[in-house]
């Protein structure tokens, strides 16, 4: 996932247009009857280009050290433990305006405006101008553009900051952007998302977009902007509407009796299950799929982003041989087959695993849903320890190759089984999954209440999600913002980009001067950083590997524009966060969005 630095590009969907300085069309002859003035002009063509946002929808969730994985490793439930000195732990070293690591931090940022924003941008400028049947349809596609378009600025603003706003369809280099301020950016698309859910369809294909996930991705929108009011009365339009918690067994696994209906709401199988009355929207990805329209590769890699290298060669016996292996004979052994080949891209952290757990009745971390340390075994034949427990004593440095190989971990979470015909390495492979649901809707409910003050409100949301789950009530007096961060964690693990939502949080309380944080100094002092430091025991310890101290810093509660965007960028000003280089030459950002540009 190395990401290729660019200015940004155009329409990368193989189309090809030109247009005037008055937006008046010109007539080339046609170089494919793929160019957008052939197919942009009814219902279908436009369809063709919404799967092609649909799909760009799940890159984060897809391939080796994903956007989750990436963002995991800079907050509270994640760290990076590969034993090399390439991946970023000591993100002031290795996580830099010209360097991820080999993640998508820095990805995330170009990927964004040249592929998902451009084409929104493409279909909302050929939905003014195409013949369409009537205004009503109009509006529909406007409103599909919108809600893409605005998930990723979503994103875009909490990743990074204040960013360029490109509303514009561009159609040849252009070296004249400039930053705009993340609150005229949000203001934007929480106008456009007022919109939108008026006009989305409340039903929709696998993977399309619809009212509810519009009211969800609103919700969002407007609790960074701290409209809290306008927040509780957009996840109440979802919690009212069409759905229901999850609480009996269904689909895939259902009659297996070791397992439960968490286990069962996990299953990428089941996603899209008709009786599953909780998903407001998910990605399709499946194996025989075209490879169109599926993550192509080995897929979704949940077990090498997050399950430990139990099989390495690292994990030593008794007498220091190789106690664990993947394959005998050239077959991937049982236990690849049922826990997955892991490379702890990002492990979770003691945080994760053990001390959010106020409850030992909670179905999310019972044993039938995870695998915990005790339950790792040796699986090599040849070992003098076969079939016993793992002792990471024996391990050349237990301190260190304990981080990598040996941890518990959310095995309801990680676990895609590989399809038989599918002859490539087991990484975790290609399945559903999910980018809002109900519980979530809750969550966010109950942390608008929380702002608003109304902590009785924001309990009972969060017992709703907690009483599924077999977990005992809190009270209001429970509830705090770390306390609503558990309960998301709990709930989203592997679902929710978890730094964007930190990063929200702490803008919050900065752009509010809440607990003694401000936007002044935000580079210097947020809630983020604090609640990081606080969570993350290598962060907070400084946690060496390899020579490599684990080290994060004020800063990051805004990640790096890459270098390369803002150098390549000529005639215009991209600016930098504060505290990295090239932040210098920054200039106040832009407040009007022009929608000319």
């Amino acid at each position: 996932m190395k990401s290729k630095f660019k200015y940004f590009i155009i329409l990368i969907l193989t189309l090809t247009v030109t247009i005037s300085c008055d937006e008046e069309f010109l007539e080339p002859e046609p170089l494919s009857f793929l160019s957008p003035d052939n197919t942009l002009v009814d219902a279908s063509g436009f369809d063709a280009l919404l799967i092609t946002l649909r799909k760009e929808l799940r890159w984060q969730y897809d391939g080796e050290r994903s956007g989750i994985c990436s963002q995991s490793i800079t907050t509270d439930i994640g760290f990076a433990p590969a034993r090399n000195n390439r991946v970023p732990r000591n993100l002031p070293l290795q996580f830099t305006p010209n360097s991820d690591g080999g993640y998508t931090m820095l990805e995330y940022f170009n990927r964004a405006y040249s592929r998902p924003i451009s084409t929104a941008n493409l279909l909302l400028f050929y939905a003014d101008r195409a013949d369409l049947e009537s205004e009503d349809e109009k509006n529909s596609i406007t409103a599909a553009a919108y809600f893409h378009r605005s998930y990723w600025y979503y994103q875009l603003v909490h990743l990074y900051g204040d960013v360029p706003f490109v509303g514009q369809v561009i159609t040849g280099p252009k070296l004249d952007y400039f930053t705009h301020s993340r609150k005229t950016i949000l203001d934007k698309i929480e106008s456009d998302m007022e919109f939108a859910v008026q006009w989305l369809p409340e039903s929709n294909v696998a993977g399309g977009e619809t009212k509810w996930a519009g009211y969800h991705l609103l919700t969002k929108i407007q609790l960074a902007n701290s409209n809290f009011t306008g927040a509780v009365q957009s996840a109440t339009e979802i919690i009212d509407g069409p759905f229901s918690l999850v609480e009996n067994r269904f689909g895939v696994d259902a009659n297996n009796p070791d397992r439960d209906y968490i286990w069962d709401l996990a299953r990428p199988e089941n996603v899209f299950n008709g009786a599953n009355t909780e998903t407001i929207l998910g990605f399709v990805d499946r194996f025989e799929a075209p490879q169109s329209a599926n993550s192509g590769g080995t897929g979704r890699a949940t077990h090498r982003d997050f399950v430990p290298a139990w099989w390495n060669g690292g994990v030593r016996d008794s007498n220091g041989a190789r106690g664990s292996i993947d394959r005998i004979g050239g077959v991937w052994t049982t236990m690849i087959d049922t826990i997955g080949r892991g490379n702890a891209w990002s492990r979770a952290t003691p945080y994760y695993i053990y001390e959010m757990w106020d409850d030992a009745n909670d179905l999310r971390r019972s044993d039938g849903n995870w695998v915990d340390k005790d339950e790792l075994v040796y699986n090599n034949p040849s070992s003098a320890d076969y079939l016993q427990p793992v002792n990471p004593n024996n391990f050349a440095d237990p301190a260190q190759d304990s981080l990598q190989f040996y941890y518990a971990f959310p095995h309801y979470k990680t676990f895609i089984a590989h399809d038989e015909s599918d002859d490539s390495r087991p990484d975790g492979g290609f399945g559903n999954g999910y980018i809002y649901r109900l519980a979530g809707t809750y969550l966010l409910r109950a942390e608008a209440n929380y702002w608003l003050g109304n902590t009785g409100a924001a309990a009972d949301d969060i017992n709703k999600v907690r009483n599924r789950a077999n977990a005992s009530d809190i009270g209001g007096g429970d509830v705090t913002i770390e306390k609503i961060l558990e309960e998301r964690a709990k709930e989203l693990y592997l679902e929710e980009p978890r730094k964007v939502e930190l990063t929200r949080i702490a803008l919050i309380m900065a752009d509010n001067n809440l607990n003694g944080y401000s936007i002044d100094n935000l580079s210097e002092k947020s809630f983020y950083f604090d609640h990081v430091i606080d969570k993350n025991i290598f962060y907070q310890v400084g946690s060496t590997i390899r020579g490599v101290q684990a080290t994060i810093e004020p800063r990051f509660v805004l990640w790096p524009i890459p270098a390369a965007t803002i150098t390549n960028n000529s005639q215009g000003v991209i600016n930098q966060n504060i505290g990295f280089p090239g932040a210098e030459q920054n200039i106040p950002p832009l407040t009007v969005i022009d929608d000319s540009q």
